[in-house]
């Protein structure tokens, strides 16, 4: 299983309704923040992906809200990969606030897309070559 913390999402005044909470649209915002520093710490990076013609459209997301997160919550981003990417992977979240306090938690499934023709192909075999010291026993 591959896993990732992200640390130190500020949350702005614009990311809150007038309750003060973090609206609810955000989550989804902070799952990519997550996802595409997850990738990076691999050294794969969603830029070179799309330049060489794979895109990866989000095919559903989930959110479950435990406890609001606040204006200026300093908030960690945990993401896990559980299973090897195949046509799609699935990405796990946890966000916690500077308390380890439990916020939310998610998951997105992404899938793998040809760019030009819009057909679904496999995960890149660069990302699975990244991938695969954290699924073998």
């Amino acid at each position: 299983m591959f896993t990732y913390e992200v640390k130190g999402i500020r949350v702005r005044y614009a990311d809150t309704d007038q309750m003060g909470y973090v609206y609810y649209g955000n989550y989804a915002r902070y799952y990519e923040i997550g996802r595409v520093e997850a990738l990076r710490s691999l050294d794969f990076h969603y830029k070179v992906m799309e330049n060489d013609g794979i895109m990866m459209p989000v095919y559903e997301n989930r959110s479950r809200y435990h406890q609001p997160a606040r204006y200026d919550d300093l908030l960690s981003i945990y993401v896990s990969i559980r299973t090897l990417p195949t046509a799609r992977v699935v990405f796990e979240y946890a966000i916690r606030n500077q308390d380890d306090v439990l916020l939310n938690t998610g998951e997105t499934t992404l899938v793998f897309q040809n760019r030009v023709t819009g057909r679904l192909c496999m995960a890149p075999a660069d990302l699975l070559e990244k991938l695969y010291p954290y699924f073998s026993d």
